[in-house]
C-alpha cells in the first residue's frame, strides 16, 4: 500500500569517477548509420537498456512509452522501402550542391542493424486529466523523448550504437507497425554492436553542420535577439 506520508530519503552522492563516466558517455554518443556489426544483442544487455529507458522521467508519472522490437527481416525491408520513398522526397527539397551532398549521406541502418526499435507514445495513458499535462498536451511526447535519450546513453555505455531514423511519412510507418489511432511513433531506432564510431558527430565530420558555440545559446532572464550561425 503506498504511503501518502512518504518522505524523500537522503540523496546519493556520486564520486568524481562516476560523474566523469556519465559525461564521457554523453560526449561519446553518436547517431550510428553504417557502423553496425551483425552480432546479436545479448538479451540481458537489451533488458538493461530498456530498463534505463523505462526509468526516464515522465510528466504525471504517466510513462506513455512502449518499445516495439523489430527483428523480422520482411518487416524491416518494408520499413526500409518506406524510408527510401520519403528520402527521395527529402532529397528533392535541397538545391544545387547541397542536394548532391545530401544524396551522398547514409542516413539509416534499418537493414544493417540486427535490431530496430520503435518507441511510441500512448496519448491516452494516464486518463483524460494527467497531473502536469493539464495545460500542455504535448508533455507526453516530451516525456517519451526522455526515454529515447536514456535508451541511447545506456546503449552507448553497453557498447551498442543507436541511429534515429526520422525520414518517414508518418502514415506509412504507422501502417507498417499496426498502430492504433491514439498511439504515435516518437522514434524509430536502429540498434546494434559497433567497434568503430566517429570522433565527432558524423554530420559535423562530413561538413554538413558544425556544433554551435554554447555561449551563443545561453541567455539571462529573457530572450535576447542574437541568432547563432
Amino acid at each position: 500500500m503506498p504511503d501518502p506520508q512518504a518522505a524523500p530519503e537522503k540523496a546519493r552522492k556520486f564520486s568524481a569517477c562516476e560523474r566523469q563516466a556519465l559525461y564521457d558517455v554523453i560526449c561519446a554518443r553518436r547517431d550510428v548509420r553504417n557502423e553496425f556489426l551483425p552480432d546479436p544483442i545479448d538479451p540481458a544487455m537489451l533488458r538493461r537498456v530498456l530498463e534505463a529507458a523505462h526509468a526516464a522521467p515522465s510528466v504525471g508519472f504517466m510513462q506513455p512509452w512502449n518499445f516495439i522490437l523489430i527483428r523480422d527481416a520482411a518487416r524491416r525491408r518494408a520499413v526500409h522501402a518506406a524510408f527510401e520513398t520519403a528520402n527521395a522526397e527529402a532529397e528533392a527539397m535541397f538545391e544545387g550542391e547541397k542536394r548532391s551532398r545530401y544524396a551522398a549521406l547514409k542516413l539509416e541502418g534499418i537493414l544493417k542493424a540486427p535490431l530496430n526499435i520503435a518507441v511510441t507514445c500512448d496519448r491516452t495513458r494516464g486518463g483524460k486529466v494527467v497531473l502536469g499535462r493539464t495545460h500542455n498536451r504535448d508533455m507526453d511526447l516530451y516525456s517519451t523523448v526522455c526515454a529515447v535519450q536514456n535508451l541511447w546513453l545506456a546503449a552507448r555505455a553497453e557498447g551498442l550504437g543507436v541511429g534515429w531514423v526520422s525520414i518517414f511519412r508518418q502514415e506509412d510507418l504507422r501502417a507498417l507497425l499496426g498502430l492504433p489511432d491514439h498511439v504515435e511513433v516518437v522514434a524509430y531506432l536502429c540498434v546494434g554492436h559497433i567497434d568503430e564510431a566517429f570522433g565527432q558527430p558524423e554530420l559535423q565530420a562530413r561538413g554538413w553542420r558544425k556544433r554551435l558555440d554554447l555561449d551563443s545559446l545561453i541567455m539571462e532572464d529573457h530572450w535576447q535577439d542574437v541568432s547563432p550561425e
